[in-house]
This record gives C-alpha cells, sequence and structure tokens, in this order.
C-alpha cells in the first residue's frame, strides 16, 4: 500500500454538523475502498482562499494522511469532484526518503608520534623605509 496526503476545501456555507458529516464520509470512504486513515486534521479551520471559487472567498481546510491502494486516489477525486460542497481537493502521493549518497568511510587518525612537527619560518620584520635623496643626474 502507498502512502497518501489529501486536501481538500469545504464551503463555508455548510453547517458545522453536515461538514463533520462530510468528514466522516470521505474517511469512510477511504476505509470502504482498502484504505486506511491515519491521521485527520482539520486544525487548519476556516480561511481566506487566494482567489474566488464559486463566488467563495474562504473555505474550511482538512487534511488526511492515508495508506491505501494505488487504485484509491482516482476513486476518492471522482467523488469529491461530484460533492458540491468540496470546492478543490488535491491527491499527493507521498515518497519515501531514499538516501542516494553512502556514508564517508571513517579513517583511522594518524598518532601524534608519526606527525612531524611543523616547524615555523622566521618572522622577519620590515625595516622602516630610510628617506632617500633624490638622485640627479649630474652630467
Amino acid at each position: 500500500m502507498n502512502r497518501y496526503e489529501m486536501i481538500y476545501i469545504i464551503d463555508t456555507g455548510l453547517e458545522e454538523t453536515a461538514r463533520k458529516e462530510l468528514v466522516e464520509k470521505v474517511s469512510a470512504l477511504i476505509s470502504a475502498n482498502g484504505g486506511e486513515v491515519e491521521k485527520v486534521d482539520e486544525t487548519w479551520g476556516k480561511r481566506r482562499l487566494a482567489y474566488a471559487i464559486d463566488y467563495k472567498t474562504e473555505g474550511w481546510y482538512v487534511l488526511v494522511n492515508f495508506k491505501a491502494p494505488a487504485e484509491l486516489p482516482r476513486e476518492l477525486e471522482r467523488n469529491l469532484q461530484i460533492n458540491e460542497n468540496v470546492l478543490r481537493y488535491l491527491v499527493v502521493k507521498l515518497e519515501e526518503k531514499r538516501s542516494a549518497v553512502k556514508p564517508r568511510p571513517v579513517r583511522p587518525a594518524a598518532p601524534a608520534e608519526e606527525a612531524a612537527p611543523v616547524e615555523e619560518a622566521p618572522v622577519e620584520e620590515a625595516a622602516p623605509a630610510e628617506e632617500a635623496a633624490p638622485e640627479t643626474d649630474a652630467e
């Protein structure tokens, strides 16, 4: 089974009980088709939309994480598209993070006895510039 994340926006004109029933209906649809709902997050709540959808400027956001067979997202999208109270929806397949980078091998540190001490070069102090008399060609 694949892991998916779905977000959908519900019309704010819907009463709270009807909104709760819609959220339960979507969760039941996932479970009925062989999926497993991991989390339903309604904490996003009512938000202003970036642009008007069907002359509506606000929507109720719901985020759902679930595991399901590959055929389920198409069925979910079909049902959400039919429902007139759902303004927008998006189903995304979550990929597992896989690192293609191999870890560096651990190199043993050289013992302190074998490492030759670095000799410091003597520091030469810059002599102050003497005033030189201007040379003139006396020919």
